[in-house]
């Protein structure tokens, strides 16, 4: 006798693969990320938290034991600002692309009133920089967040102006006098390094938003002339370039060249694999800001060459992905928005690194998701939200989709 088994149906297996479709699209639609771009920006940038996390740790424990008795507290406090960024960063992602014209001018202005703040008696400086308010035990840096106002309110005046930007004044007005606001009161607290990272931004915006390169040329220019006197005005900040542009002597060691020279010690102490996570010698209070401004060096020594290279592919693959969804965009708030956050975050990195690898004077900014800090953290985190909504609605297969896979459920 010959036993024959019925076969599966077509109609049933047809059924089974609709379903684990419908399945795929809810899970991915359910974190912002339906398309294969939106994918990869929520899956490296995730990524880029969690290693954040593992290197704060590692880098604050010691400094974290002297003030707290804890090796864990700086650490904890880091989780906590990742938990809220991630939790802002979906919620974001899910918005509708309407809501962020609608709410650009209220961000704007909560922002310059928040930066506003830091010149009351809520507001307090730390190294020499007075740029964070603080209120009940809790501490901000509103220029984080002016960041994420600036990348939306610049694509909406972009947007609206979108067939007038080939005049010199219809690009510039009201971007430059309200880029120029908010930058301003970041300056006036002595934060040179976010100042910089501002204005590659506003600069970054106008670029994608298709402003004649020219058109940009003369405020450059005047920015170039205005720095002048704002670098000699701060005598750490000359010896910081003098430094950097001669080189350290013995008399520098105690004053202008420790972080520097300490730094570099870190990255060369490394080599190839490193001396293993966690064993770095440097974060024994030899290295200023070693789970902040100087993350990349306790990086590269405790992980070797081979950890530092990961770090940067990760930022090169994130470059690469908003790249594709500014070019993909059919939308020109998506493209402002995503050129804007694309400059400012690979901006930032470039400039901490290269900070870091003495390629660059000392300039005081954190490494984008991997710097301990909760302001620039949930900033960050909050911008790539802003950039999946964008690139969800704008594109064309998830508009046709994701509605009718709902409608199917």
């Amino acid at each position: 006798m010959v036993t024959t088994t019925a076969p599966v149906s077509t109609a049933e297996g047809g059924r089974a693969e609709r379903m684990g479709r419908r399945a795929l699209v809810r899970v991915r639609s359910m974190f912002g990320a339906p398309t294969l771009n939106a994918a990869l920006l929520l899956g490296t940038t995730l990524f880029l938290v969690a290693f954040g996390l593992i290197m704060v740790l590692s880098s604050s424990s010691v400094e974290s034991y002297v003030a707290n008795d804890s090796f864990f507290t700086d650490f904890a406090k880091q989780g906590a600002f990742a938990a809220i960024g991630i939790v802002l960063m979906l919620f974001a992602a899910r918005m509708p692309a309407t809501l962020w014209q609608r709410l650009a001018w209220v961000g704007v202005g909560l922002g310059i009133a928040l930066q506003i703040l830091v010149f009351t008696p809520l507001g307090f400086g730390a190294n020499g920089n007075r740029n964070w308010i603080g209120v009940g035990g809790f501490s901000l840096q509103p220029s984080e967040f002016v960041k994420v106002a600036l990348c939306v309110w610049l694509a909406m005046i972009m947007t609206r102006k979108q067939k007038r930007i080939d005049s010199f004044w219809q690009a510039w007005i009201p971007a430059a006098p309200v880029a120029g606001l908010s930058i301003g009161l970041v300056l006036l607290g002595s934060d040179l390094g976010t100042v910089v990272i501002m204005v590659m931004l506003s600069f970054g915006a106008l670029w994608f938003a298709g402003v004649k390169w020219w058109h940009l040329l003369l405020p450059v220019a005047g920015l170039v002339l205005l720095a002048v006197p704002v670098v000699l005005s701060s005598p750490s900040r000359v010896r910081r370039i003098s430094a950097f542009v001669q080189g350290c002597t013995d008399a520098d060691y105690y004053s202008g060249c420790w972080q520097q020279l300490h730094g570099t010690w870190a990255l060369s102490a490394g080599g190839l694999f490193g001396v293993g996570l966690g064993n770095s010698r440097a974060k024994w209070s030899w290295l200023p800001e070693a789970d902040n401004d100087y993350i990349f060096a306790i990086i590269g020594e405790e992980l070797g060459l081979l950890g530092a290279a990961v770090v940067l592919a990760l930022f090169a693959l994130l470059a690469w992905t908003m790249l594709r969804i500014v070019r993909q965009a059919s939308l020109q708030m998506t493209r402002v928005v995503a050129g804007a956050a694309t400059v400012w975050l690979i901006g930032q990195a470039i400039v901490n690194i290269g900070v870091v690898l003495g390629l660059l004077p000392v300039l005081g900014v954190p490494l984008p998701f991997i710097s301990s800090g909760g302001s620039q953290l949930i900033a960050a985190l909050l911008v790539i939200g802003i950039v999946l909504s964008l690139e969800r609605v704008d594109n064309p297969r998830v508009r046709g989709e994701l509605p009718s896979a709902a409608a199917r459920a």
